[in-house]
């Protein structure tokens, strides 16, 4: 039995991973692969994460990130390293996430004790990261730690983010929960992506959302209003229950009192971002 309380993996996760996630929200990560050449969004964004892959074609991202459809990620893998090698977009994400969270949280903040003090413990957390059946998380950890501490700090979140993806998408599969269905299905709980967001970044057509939505409804998983059924959320609570198996060793090795202060330390710099304009008004909803 773990010595941690229920979830507490989960919420240590949530801030860290939304601290993550604002450098792909900024405008500082297309400006930066622009500058190299790639000028589209998407294929910006399948580039600076895919690149600690190296270069990878459309078949190994769309595997590795799930949710995305193949057609679009094939639009721009493999040409887009014709433009831009790995190398380079690697360092081009890192001057971006550079200036997207100086800017976002100040350099007050960027130089503090606990800054760095959130650094030394998600990446004492990372240690208990395990590579296998883990490519995300693999090829992230292969990379070098970066020396700023919000550097550092911005690369383990990544270890833990792709950590705990890599471990959530075999419980995507071990429940039968294909690319949109788990899409659809996270969406209705009112806590994932918009539709709008979904169909704008995701390559997939209005069409196909409802009818992978007519799928769930079928397995009484959603309702005729788009809802979830008792069924889909119990569905949706044991997808999580597992992902948090899966993904406990990090946080069990970091202990107790180092997993809340890690929250405590994610949660403010995560507020803080979002008050400075880190994420889009309308990224979570059911419409």
């Amino acid at each position: 039995m773990s010595p941690l309380a229920p979830r507490a993996g989960r919420h240590c996760h949530s801030p860290v991973n939304s601290l993550h996630a604002t450098v792909y929200f900024s405008a500082d990560f297309p400006r930066e692969l622009a500058r190299l050449g790639v000028e589209d969004r998407s294929a910006a964004y399948f580039a600076g994460r895919a690149a600690a892959m190296g270069a990878v074609g459309p078949g190994v991202v769309a595997a590795t990130f799930y949710n995305f459809k193949h057609d679009l990620v094939a639009r721009h893998l493999p040409a887009v390293w014709d433009t831009a090698a790995p190398e380079a977009v690697l360092a081009a994400r890192l001057r971006a996430v550079d200036r997207t969270l100086r800017r976002l949280l100040g350099e007050e903040a960027i130089a503090s004790k606990e800054m760095m003090e959130a650094a030394r413990l998600a990446l004492r957390a990372t240690e208990g990261c395990t590579r296998h059946a883990r490519p995300l998380y693999a090829a992230h950890a292969d990379l070098p730690v970066p020396e700023q501490p919000h550097l550092a700090f911005w690369h383990a979140a990544t270890l833990l983010r792709e950590h705990r993806g890599d471990g959530h998408l075999t419980a995507l599969l071990d429940l039968e929960l294909d690319p949109l269905e788990a899409l659809v299905s996270h969406t209705a709980t009112g806590k994932g992506m918009s539709p709008h967001w979904v169909i704008a970044t995701r390559g997939w057509e209005r069409a196909e959302w409802d009818a992978a939505a007519g799928r769930l409804r079928e397995r009484g998983l959603l309702d005729a209003e788009g809802e979830l059924t008792e069924a889909g959320v119990s569905l949706r609570a044991e997808l999580e229950d597992r992902t948090d198996r899966l993904d406990l060793a990090p946080y069990e090795l970091l202990g107790e009192q180092g997993v809340a202060r890690l929250t405590e330390l994610a949660k403010g710099f995560t507020v803080a971002a979002a008050l400075a304009g880190g994420f889009p008004a309308d990224l979570v909803g059911k419409s």
